[in-house]
């Protein structure tokens, strides 16, 4: 068998454990083989890794610098932003584009690879640390085309507490669930399309397959414990639509980690009509599923399509496509 450190050091070697890493080898050179399975070895192991809250730059798959908070992050995040492009939704030269849970902007400038950079986007971020770094590449990518908000929409006007996960930023909400059930939720994306997530999760890549899930049993719930409360501003989409004077949205997306029915119900009566393609990630809680569709319906949306990412079946997280 081998020893932990024979084994860190073939990662070292290969190029595959996270960006950021640092581990310190004498301390693995005093632990036996065994001691993998406890979670006090993965504190040790990852304690460097955790915590990042300075913006950082790094390279997307296309070669395009972002900016980020957390490097780790955005392979996967870069996989998923085509999962919006479905079900007939469409993007058109001269669109108003709402993207509502923007994190860094990586939907925003998928936008405007599709449109020859001939667009306004709304983008709304609340966190302050990621709305930083959405800043940053707005500012860099279309600093007059690109509009950043540093708050949220909802239901109503307010101020709200978030949870801040800096180590996987997109889970940031205002609803959070820090409970076992969800971290094997977030487990079973992960596993059940590893593919996606390996750049993302590189140490997976010399773990056998039956030792990572217990693997990523200790990290989720190193990374479920580490977080941070910041107070959030929140508007809602009429109030924007009034404030700047915008007479259509080609498209409203909406990710917003269990708050969506919420950004929905923000939307005065008079203004759903601007409105003419949505594409919205739903957590099915309490039918939420149901109660969204038949919220697009009454207000005049006739094709309604529901999908389900391979990296979400089994959970209860869909995507709802609505066009005119």
């Amino acid at each position: 068998m081998y020893s932990l450190i024979q084994v860190f050091y073939a990662a070292e070697r290969r190029g595959i454990y996270p960006q950021g890493l640092k581990i310190d080898k004498n301390s693995l050179q005093r632990r036996p083989t065994h001691d993998i399975f406890s979670l006090s070895f993965f504190v040790t192991l990852f304690k460097d890794s955790f915590m990042q809250n300075s913006i950082a730059e790094t390279l997307l798959p296309n070669g395009k610098k972002v900016f980020c908070v957390n490097k780790d992050e955005i392979p996967a995040l870069y996989e998923e932003i085509k999962d919006y492009f479905k079900s007939g939704i469409e993007i058109f030269e001269e669109s108003t584009v709402f993207d509502v849970g923007a994190n860094i902007g990586l939907f925003a400038l998928r936008i405007f690879e599709l449109s020859n950079n001939n667009v306004d986007v709304y983008a709304f971020e609340p966190i302050p640390n990621i709305f930083e770094a959405l800043q940053k590449n707005a500012q860099c990518f279309a600093p007059s085309r690109l509009k950043v908000f540093p708050y949220g929409l909802s239901k109503e006007s307010s101020s709200q507490n978030f949870i801040y996960y800096p180590n996987v930023t997109v889970w940031s909400t205002t609803y959070p669930d820090n409970s076992k059930r969800e971290r094997e939720k977030v487990k079973r994306i992960v596993l059940t399309d590893i593919k996606k997530y390996l750049p993302s999760f590189p140490w997976l890549n010399w773990l056998p397959p039956f030792m990572r899930s217990f693997a990523l049993d200790k990290i989720l719930k190193i990374a479920f414990q580490q977080f941070e409360q910041v107070t959030c501003q929140l508007k809602t989409i009429s109030e924007v639509i009034r404030e700047h004077g915008i007479q259509q949205i080609d498209l409203l997306k909406i990710d917003v980690e269990r708050a969506e029915l919420d950004v929905l119900l923000g939307i005065e009566a008079s203004d759903w009509s601007k409105i003419k393609q949505i594409v919205v990630e739903v957590h099915d809680l309490e039918r939420r599923v149901n109660k969204i569709e038949l919220l697009l319906k009454e207000n005049g949306f006739t094709r309604i399509d529901k999908d389900q990412a391979k990296s979400f079946e089994g959970t209860d997280i869909y995507y709802l496509y609505a066009s005119r």
